[in-house]
Protein backbone atom coordinates (compact mmCIF):
# COMPACT_ATOMS: atom_id res chain seq x y z
CA UNK A 1 0.00 0.00 0.00
CA UNK A 2 1.30 3.28 -0.98
CA UNK A 3 0.25 6.91 -1.47
CA UNK A 4 2.53 8.73 -3.81
CA UNK A 5 0.59 12.44 -4.05
CA UNK A 6 -1.73 14.52 -1.78
CA UNK A 7 -2.97 18.06 -3.58
CA UNK A 8 -4.86 20.39 -2.19
CA UNK A 9 -6.72 22.66 -5.21
CA UNK A 10 -9.42 24.98 -5.40
CA UNK A 11 -12.19 24.22 -8.06
CA UNK A 12 -12.68 27.34 -10.20
CA UNK A 13 -15.67 27.98 -12.94
CA UNK A 14 -13.37 26.54 -15.73
CA UNK A 15 -10.30 25.03 -14.67
CA UNK A 16 -8.74 23.95 -11.10
CA UNK A 17 -5.71 25.97 -9.52
CA UNK A 18 -3.00 24.22 -7.54
CA UNK A 19 -2.48 25.67 -4.22
CA UNK A 20 0.02 22.88 -2.55
CA UNK A 21 1.08 19.61 -3.26
CA UNK A 22 3.41 16.63 -1.87
CA UNK A 23 4.74 14.01 -3.97
CA UNK A 24 6.66 10.11 -2.59
CA UNK A 25 8.11 9.39 -5.50
CA UNK A 26 10.76 7.25 -3.78
CA UNK A 27 9.32 4.01 -5.76
CA UNK A 28 10.23 5.79 -8.77
CA UNK A 29 13.77 5.82 -10.69
CA UNK A 30 15.36 9.21 -10.15
CA UNK A 31 15.20 9.55 -13.85
CA UNK A 32 11.20 9.61 -13.59
CA UNK A 33 10.28 11.34 -10.54
CA UNK A 34 10.09 14.64 -12.61
CA UNK A 35 7.34 13.17 -15.40
CA UNK A 36 5.54 11.08 -13.42
CA UNK A 37 5.09 14.02 -10.66
CA UNK A 38 3.92 16.15 -13.97
CA UNK A 39 1.46 13.59 -14.69
CA UNK A 40 0.17 13.35 -10.86
CA UNK A 41 -0.49 17.16 -10.72
CA UNK A 42 -1.85 17.51 -14.62
CA UNK A 43 -4.26 14.29 -13.35
CA UNK A 44 -5.17 15.68 -9.87
CA UNK A 45 -6.11 18.70 -11.73
CA UNK A 46 -8.23 17.29 -14.16
CA UNK A 47 -10.19 15.22 -11.99
CA UNK A 48 -10.89 18.33 -10.06
CA UNK A 49 -12.00 20.18 -12.49
CA UNK A 50 -14.16 16.99 -14.35
CA UNK A 51 -15.44 16.40 -10.72
CA UNK A 52 -18.87 18.08 -9.83
CA UNK A 53 -19.23 20.46 -6.20
CA UNK A 54 -19.92 18.84 -3.18
CA UNK A 55 -18.87 15.21 -4.66
CA UNK A 56 -16.36 12.16 -3.45
CA UNK A 57 -15.02 9.77 -5.94
CA UNK A 58 -12.10 7.65 -6.87
CA UNK A 59 -11.29 7.12 -10.31
CA UNK A 60 -8.86 4.46 -11.85
CA UNK A 61 -5.65 5.35 -13.90
CA UNK A 62 -3.90 2.42 -15.19
CA UNK A 63 -2.50 0.52 -11.25
CA UNK A 64 -3.57 3.83 -9.37
CA UNK A 65 -6.40 4.93 -7.88
CA UNK A 66 -6.99 8.78 -7.60
CA UNK A 67 -9.06 10.02 -4.66
CA UNK A 68 -11.07 12.99 -5.15
CA UNK A 69 -13.27 15.40 -2.62
CA UNK A 70 -14.58 18.51 -4.01
CA UNK A 71 -16.48 20.67 -1.64
CA UNK A 72 -19.62 22.70 -1.98
CA UNK A 73 -16.74 25.86 -0.72
CA UNK A 74 -14.54 24.77 -4.04
CA UNK A 75 -11.58 23.72 -2.26
CA UNK A 76 -10.52 20.39 -3.52
CA UNK A 77 -8.15 17.80 -2.28
CA UNK A 78 -6.97 14.78 -4.37
CA UNK A 79 -4.77 11.61 -3.11
CA UNK A 80 -3.24 9.03 -5.57
CA UNK A 81 -2.01 6.19 -4.09
CA UNK A 82 -1.82 2.54 -5.30
CA UNK A 83 -4.86 -0.12 -5.63
CA UNK A 84 -4.40 -1.68 -2.72
CA UNK A 85 -4.41 1.60 -0.11
CA UNK A 86 -7.81 1.53 1.51
CA UNK A 87 -10.57 3.53 0.03
CA UNK A 88 -11.93 4.89 3.54
CA UNK A 89 -8.62 5.68 4.91
CA UNK A 90 -7.62 7.83 1.78
CA UNK A 91 -10.86 10.18 2.45
CA UNK A 92 -10.63 10.55 5.68
CA UNK A 93 -7.02 11.84 4.99
CA UNK A 94 -9.10 14.28 2.10
CA UNK A 95 -11.52 15.49 4.65
CA UNK A 96 -8.49 16.01 7.41
CA UNK A 97 -6.44 17.78 4.97
CA UNK A 98 -9.11 20.25 3.84
CA UNK A 99 -10.62 20.83 6.90
CA UNK A 100 -7.19 21.53 8.22
CA UNK A 101 -5.92 23.78 5.92
CA UNK A 102 -9.53 25.71 5.41
CA UNK A 103 -8.90 26.89 8.62
CA UNK A 104 -5.46 27.70 8.52
CA UNK A 105 -5.08 29.47 4.62
CA UNK A 106 -8.06 32.33 4.26
CA UNK A 107 -10.72 31.48 1.27
CA UNK A 108 -9.86 34.74 -0.49
CA UNK A 109 -6.63 33.23 -1.16
CA UNK A 110 -8.16 30.20 -2.53
CA UNK A 111 -8.93 31.51 -6.24
CA UNK A 112 -5.40 33.12 -7.03
CA UNK A 113 -2.87 31.44 -4.83
CA UNK A 114 0.20 28.98 -6.07
CA UNK A 115 2.02 26.85 -3.75
CA UNK A 116 4.65 29.44 -3.51
CA UNK A 117 2.27 31.90 -1.37
CA UNK A 118 0.24 29.21 0.37
CA UNK A 119 1.48 28.93 3.78
CA UNK A 120 0.07 25.49 4.95
CA UNK A 121 3.48 23.21 5.62
CA UNK A 122 1.45 20.02 6.93
CA UNK A 123 1.00 18.04 3.37
CA UNK A 124 4.43 16.29 3.77
CA UNK A 125 3.64 14.91 7.39
CA UNK A 126 -0.09 13.77 6.53
CA UNK A 127 1.13 12.24 3.43
CA UNK A 128 3.76 9.76 5.71
CA UNK A 129 1.88 9.64 8.29
CA UNK A 130 -0.53 8.07 6.02
CA UNK A 131 1.68 5.72 4.38
CA UNK A 132 0.67 3.34 6.78
CA UNK A 133 -3.20 3.27 7.12
CA UNK A 134 -2.96 1.23 10.26
CA UNK A 135 -1.04 3.13 12.25
CA UNK A 136 -2.77 6.83 10.69
CA UNK A 137 -6.17 4.97 11.01
CA UNK A 138 -7.57 3.74 14.20
CA UNK A 139 -10.69 1.57 12.96
CA UNK A 140 -8.34 -0.27 9.90
CA UNK A 141 -5.46 -0.29 12.94
CA UNK A 142 -8.16 -2.01 15.32
CA UNK A 143 -9.28 -4.34 12.55
CA UNK A 144 -6.11 -5.53 11.91
CA UNK A 145 -5.52 -5.96 15.22
CA UNK A 146 -8.92 -8.47 15.46
CA UNK A 147 -7.79 -10.22 11.81
CA UNK A 148 -4.11 -11.26 13.40
CA UNK A 149 -6.42 -12.57 17.37
CA UNK A 150 -8.47 -14.18 14.80
CA UNK A 151 -5.71 -16.03 12.59
CA UNK A 152 -3.82 -17.25 16.21
CA UNK A 153 -7.35 -18.41 17.95
CA UNK A 154 -8.03 -20.26 14.28
CA UNK A 155 -4.51 -21.71 14.38
CA UNK A 156 -4.63 -22.79 17.75
CA UNK A 157 -7.72 -24.66 17.14
CA UNK A 158 -6.33 -25.66 14.23
CA UNK A 159 -2.93 -27.41 15.95
CA UNK A 160 -4.97 -28.76 18.94
CA UNK A 161 -7.27 -30.91 16.26
CA UNK A 162 -3.84 -31.74 14.11
CA UNK A 163 -2.96 -33.72 17.05
CA UNK A 164 -5.46 -35.74 16.95
CA UNK A 165 -7.79 -34.58 20.09
CA UNK A 166 -10.93 -34.08 19.12
CA UNK A 167 -12.62 -31.29 21.95
CA UNK A 168 -15.59 -33.32 22.86
CA UNK A 169 -13.02 -36.56 23.10
CA UNK A 170 -10.96 -34.44 25.73
CA UNK A 171 -14.00 -33.07 27.83
CA UNK A 172 -15.31 -37.03 27.78
CA UNK A 173 -11.65 -38.01 29.04
CA UNK A 174 -11.79 -34.98 31.85
CA UNK A 175 -11.31 -36.40 35.40
CA UNK A 176 -11.52 -32.91 36.06
CA UNK A 177 -14.50 -32.08 35.07
CA UNK A 178 -17.81 -32.17 37.26
CA UNK A 179 -20.81 -34.18 35.79
CA UNK A 180 -22.79 -30.62 35.58
CA UNK A 181 -19.64 -29.55 33.55
CA UNK A 182 -19.80 -32.05 31.16
CA UNK A 183 -23.64 -31.73 31.03
CA UNK A 184 -23.67 -27.71 30.23
CA UNK A 185 -21.27 -28.84 27.58
CA UNK A 186 -23.29 -31.18 25.59
CA UNK A 187 -26.19 -28.54 25.70
CA UNK A 188 -23.81 -25.98 24.81
CA UNK A 189 -22.48 -28.14 21.62
CA UNK A 190 -26.27 -29.11 20.81
CA UNK A 191 -27.70 -25.22 20.85
CA UNK A 192 -24.53 -24.75 18.94
CA UNK A 193 -25.09 -27.22 16.00
CA UNK A 194 -27.70 -25.67 14.39
CA UNK A 195 -25.01 -22.83 13.70
CA UNK A 196 -22.02 -25.14 12.32
CA UNK A 197 -20.82 -24.26 8.69
CA UNK A 198 -20.16 -26.99 6.86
Amino acid sequence: MKLYSLSVLHKGATKSNLLKSAYDLSSFSFFQRSSVQEFMTFTSALIVERSAHGSRASVKEQEYLCHVYVRNDSLSAVVIADSEYPQRVAFTLLDKVLEEFSRQVESIDWPSGNPDTINYKALDIHLAKYQNPREADAMTKVQAELDETKIILHNTMESLLDRGEKLDDLVQKSEHLGNQSKAFYKTARKQNSCCEVM
